[in-house]
């Protein structure tokens, strides 16, 4: 282990907290050797998990309506809204392919940081990196596919002086409270795939999930706490947390929860998919969540899908790029393990 050399005196809040990080041991790291020792450290680690998320927001009906349509390129774009807590509603566009008449396969699709569900959905974005619309290219691939607004994004953000973050600025408000965004905004999605389900369009047995950066954050997220979720593609995120938080800047406020770093990693999120079909999507050159890690992580994940049989459910798409969706790697994927649109 790396030890930071100790100053006899030292002034940098950051220098102190990486020097902390790196002294950080898990204090219950994942079990894969044996099936007992998994089956024992899943039933720790699920109360830990919402202990580390709670509280979680109290249901109410999500009262849908449709607020506008579209005609695009090979499906129709709805506007549409619904509520999940009091006081708090969703906006979202549902894509709805052309020729679709029966029950199909469905994808909830998270955008990352940047102007939110337009991003995905290839609308009015001219800044957007090719390929980005990925919610819009699985549209075009025959799903049905929902694209929410996170909280303090596109419809969703509110008024911020330039100097500040929305996402840290939330968390502030939020901690005052004794609330984590990041438990909001996965309430928010299961909500989002409670409106997939009763969709007649809509097999509720054949529903997946994607999302890239942020997105990947809340895929793994959901998909390890919801078994709805039945394919998952985790894109630009899978590494560590401990990895993750050397680079200054690399967290956001929307993605952390208090007392995490030790308590829990992005493999032990991964473990509880298993044995569902699971992509991870990592750049070469991603300077925010290193590939490297992301092999290391994988490798110990590979273990239980083997010894279920299903080795061929766990992928890890590593492509020649940086802090980006990679289609080419996830549409076969998608069609493989949650059928064809």
């Amino acid at each position: 282990m790396t030890v930071f050399p100790t100053p006899r005196r030292n002034f940098s809040p950051w220098y102190q907290v990486v020097s902390r990080l790196m002294a950080t041991e898990p204090s219950d790291p994942l079990v894969v050797e044996d099936a007992a020792g998994f089956d024992a450290w899943r039933d720790r680690f699920g109360p830990r998990l919402d202990s580390l998320l709670a509280p979680w927001p109290d249901p109410v009906p999500l009262d849908l309506e449709v607020t506008d349509e579209v005609t695009g390129d090979g499906f129709v774009r709805q506007r549409v809204v619904f509520d999940t807590e009091a006081l708090m509603s969703v906006p979202a566009y549902l894509l709805l392919p052309d020729g679709r008449s029966a029950p199909g396969p469905a994808v909830l699709a998270v955008h990352g940081h940047g102007p939110g569900k337009s991003r995905v959905c290839g609308v009015d974005d001219p800044e957007a990196a090719p390929g980005s619309d990925y919610a819009a290219e699985l549209a075009r691939r025959g799903y049905v596919v929902l694209a929410p607004d996170l909280r303090c994004f596109g419809e969703r953000a509110d008024w911020n002086p330039e100097d500040h973050y929305a996402c840290d600025t939330n968390l502030v408000h939020q901690v005052m409270g004794g609330w984590n965004p990041l438990t909001q905004n996965l309430w928010d999605l299961a909500r989002a795939l409670d409106v997939l389900e009763t969709h007649p369009l809509v097999d509720p047995s054949a529903l997946g999930m994607v999302g890239f950066s942020y997105g990947g954050t809340a895929t793994l997220f959901l998909a390890a706490l919801d078994p709805r979720v039945s394919v998952a593609v985790v894109s630009g995120y899978f590494s560590s947390w401990a990895e993750s938080h050397k680079v200054p800047w690399n967290m956001c406020g929307s993605q952390v929860l208090f007392g995490m770093l030790g308590g829990m990693e992005h493999v032990d999120l991964a473990a509880l998919i298993a044995p569902r079909p699971l992509l991870v999507q990592s750049g070469r050159d991603d300077p925010l969540f290193p590939v490297a890690t992301a092999a290391e992580g994988l490798e110990r994940l590979r273990v239980l899908y083997d010894r279920a049989g299903v080795g061929e459910r766990l992928a890890h798409d590593v492509f020649d790029g940086e802090h980006q969706w990679n289609g080419p790697g996830a549409y076969p994927f998608i069609e493989r393990w949650l059928g064809p649109g």
